[in-house]
C-alpha cells in the first residue's frame, strides 16, 4: 500500500475549470486500486489568491509544498496580474524551491484528432531552471539587463548538474517506454561551444549508465527541421531550457495544438503536473475548454510517482487513465469544440470517468 499528499492548486482563468476535471478522473483512476491511498490538499494560487489574501504566491503555500508528494498546477496567467510586488508569477518560484530540474513535454497524435503529423509518438525533456531564462538563473538580481540604452544583455547559464539530471530523465524514459530505445541530445555547439558543449558531455557521461539505450547528437536547428519531416525517427529528446521551450511548442503544433499537450515539471524529491498551455482568458467561464492536457499532466504525476515508489497499481491507473482518454477522444459527443465535439469540459471528464468505471 502506497499513500500520496498532492496539492491542488487551479491557477487562473480555465484553471479554475479544468484543474478540477483532472483531479476527478485521478479519484475516478485510483477508486478500484485500494492499495492507492491519495490524500487531496487544495491550495490558493494565482490572481484569485492575490484578490482573496493579498499574495498571489503566500508563504504558507511555500511550506505546505515541502511537505507534499507532487501537486497539480493549473495555467498561470501572470502576463495579466497588476503592477504589484505581493502579484507575482509563481512559476520561476516553484521550479526554483522544489528543485524541478526536469520539464517533461510528450507529443502524440491520434486518428480522430486534426494534426499535422498522424506518426508523432515523441517526449522533449527540457531543463527547467537555467539557460537563458533570466527568472531562474540567478541567485539573486537578473541576468536580463541593460548596462546602456542601446545595449541589452542576456547571460545563458548551463550547468553539469542540471544537464546531467535532465539526461537522466530522459534515459529513463527511454528505458520505461520500451520503444526506440533512443536519446537524441540536441544542442548548438557549434556556435555555443562551451555551454552547448558542457551540455552534450553531460549527455554523454549519463548515456554510460544505460547501455541498452542509444544516444544520438542532433544540431537543433537540424532536429526542428527533422522532427516535422519524420517525428517518427525520435523517441525521447532532452536539451536545454530554451531550445525545449520552443521545439515542445512544435511539437505540439503537430499533433493538434497546446491543448493536447501535457507536461510534468520533475525533481529529485517533487513533481508538478503543468499543462504546457496558457489560461486562455478569452474562453476562460464558457464551459469549452479542452482539458486532455491537464488530465494527462495528472496522469504523468500519477505514473512518475507510482514508479518511484515502486507502486504498481498507481502505475496501472494511470496506465488506466490514459487509455480512457485516448478512447474518448474517439467520440465526437464526449470531446470539446476544439477537438470537433459538442461536449463541454466537465463533460469530457464524466466521460473519461465513466470510461475508467
Amino acid at each position: 500500500m502506497a499513500s500520496y499528499k498532492i496539492g491542488i492548486l487551479d491557477g487562473d482563468d480555465i484553471g479554475l475549470e479544468i484543474v478540477p476535471v483532472a483531479v476527478e478522473v485521478l479519484k475516478a483512476a485510483v477508486k478500484k486500486y485500494p492499495g492507492v491511498k491519495i490524500e487531496w490538499i487544495p491550495l490558493p494560487i494565482g490572481y484569485k489568491s492575490f484578490v482573496e489574501h493579498g499574495k498571489s504566491l503566500l508563504p504558507e503555500v511555500l511550506d505546505t509544498l515541502y511537505k507534499l508528494d507532487g501537486w497539480i498546477l493549473g495555467p498561470i496567467g501572470h502576463m495579466a496580474y497588476p503592477k504589484d510586488p505581493n502579484c507575482i508569477n509563481p512559476h520561476p518560484i516553484l521550479r526554483r524551491n522544489y528543485d524541478l530540474v526536469s520539464n517533461i513535454r510528450p507529443s502524440k497524435s491520434y486518428p480522430s484528432v486534426p494534426c499535422i503529423n498522424k506518426n508523432v509518438d515523441l517526449i522533449i525533456v527540457r531543463e527547467n531552471n537555467e539557460g537563458f531564462q533570466p527568472d531562474r538563473n540567478m541567485y539573486m538580481g537578473t541576468s536580463d539587463c541593460m548596462p546602456t540604452p542601446d545595449i541589452a544583455l542576456s547571460l545563458r547559464v548551463i550547468t553539469r548538474r542540471n544537464s546531467s539530471m535532465a539526461a537522466t530523465t530522459a534515459f529513463e524514459l527511454a528505458r520505461q517506454r520500451g520503444g526506440l530505445k533512443k536519446v537524441t541530445a540536441i544542442h548548438k555547439n557549434t556556435v555555443f561551444k562551451l555551454g552547448c558543449g558542457l551540455f552534450i558531455d553531460s549527455c554523454k557521461e549519463v548515456a554510460k549508465n544505460y547501455p541498452d539505450i542509444t544516444l544520438e547528437t542532433v544540431v537543433v536547428d537540424t532536429f526542428a527541421m527533422k522532427m516535422l519531416m519524420n517525428p517518427e525517427k525520435y523517441d525521447v529528446a532532452v536539451t536545454t531550457n530554451m531550445f525545449g521551450d520552443i521545439l515542445s511548442d512544435e511539437a505540439a503544433g503537430l499533433v493538434g495544438g497546446l491543448g493536447m499537450a501535457a507536461g510534468l515539471c520533475v525533481g529529485p524529491d517533487y513533481c508538478m503536473a503543468q499543462a504546457t498551455h496558457g489560461s486562455a482568458p478569452d474562453i476562460a467561464g464558457k464551459g469549452i475548454a479542452n482539458p486532455f492536457a491537464m488530465i494527462m499532466s495528472a496522469q504523468m504525476m500519477l505514473s512518475w510517482l507510482g514508479n518511484k515508489k515502486g507502486d504498481g497499481e498507481a502505475v496501472e491507473a494511470a496506465n488506466d487513465i490514459q487509455k480512457a482518454a485516448e478512447d474518448t477522444l474517439n467520440d465526437k459527443s464526449c470531446v470539446t469544440p476544439d477537438l470537433g465535439g459538442t461536449a463541454s469540459t466537465s463533460g469530457m471528464g464524466e466521460a473519461i470517468c465513466r470510461r475508467l468505471a
